[in-house]
């Protein structure tokens, strides 16, 4: 019940939004590099190869040397962070601005095996539209006086970790809305006010993306 009075007043604040344009179709010739969006059921990841990061676009690329493909999401601090958050976290993190954080995942082999429960979708970009998104996700870091990302621990699987973000997470600043405001700064057609619960994102980049692994049925 909290959750769908939460959506609901999210979804009633976001309501008169301006329609978006169509995601424009990649030519042939046109040099392009494919990312994927992993659900999680509560949220989604962002998974780019690691070449195409250069290390001095990220702060924490160089974290991952021998990771093909780097999962980046981003969240609430507190509720992030625990495995299992009890009611507290979820109203506090949905209600107040909070401290959020950036998690990292490196990994090799198919996305599909790694995420191999998950639903998956693939996107096409744009070499220029591919700059924007790293460059869009690199702005959340929080970084010290030298420049470096700022380290909070292990992350929830694999070879993760938390990194301090500089954004905070509210009602209109939730993580799906920051995995979609990521995309559209790549240029794809999408609402990041719409995008209230994974399965409002997963569904509007279903639109343009080409599905690896469908969702549960409903």
């Amino acid at each position: 019940m909290i959750r769908i009075w939460i959506l609901f007043l999210i979804a009633s604040c976001g309501a008169c939004t301006a329609s978006v344009k169509e995601t424009p179709a990649l030519s042939e010739s046109e040099p392009h590099k494919t990312i994927y969006l992993v659900s999680h059921g509560w949220h989604a990841g962002i998974v780019l190869q690691r070449t195409d990061v250069p290390d001095s676009d990220w702060p924490v690329a160089g974290d991952f040397p021998g990771a093909q493909y780097l999962e980046v999401g981003w969240g609430d601090m507190d509720y992030y962070q625990t495995p299992d958050p009890h009611i507290g976290l979820i109203l506090k993190a949905a209600l107040l601005p909070t401290a959020s954080v950036m998690h990292i995942v490196g990994f090799s082999g198919s996305v599909s095996a790694y995420f191999s429960n998950s639903e998956i979708i693939s996107i096409e970009l744009s070499a220029a539209g591919f700059e924007h998104l790293a460059h869009s996700i690199a702005a959340s870091f929080a970084l010290d006086e030298a420049g470096n990302a700022r380290p909070l621990g292990r992350g929830l699987y694999g070879d993760s970790h938390f990194y301090l973000s500089s954004e905070s997470y509210h009602l209109f600043n939730t993580c799906n809305v920051w995995t979609a405001r990521a995309l559209q700064a790549a240029g794809l057609a999408i609402t990041p006010a719409q995008a209230i619960s994974v399965e409002d994102l997963m569904s509007q980049v279903g639109k343009f993306g080409t599905v690896v692994r469908s969702g549960p049925s409903k």
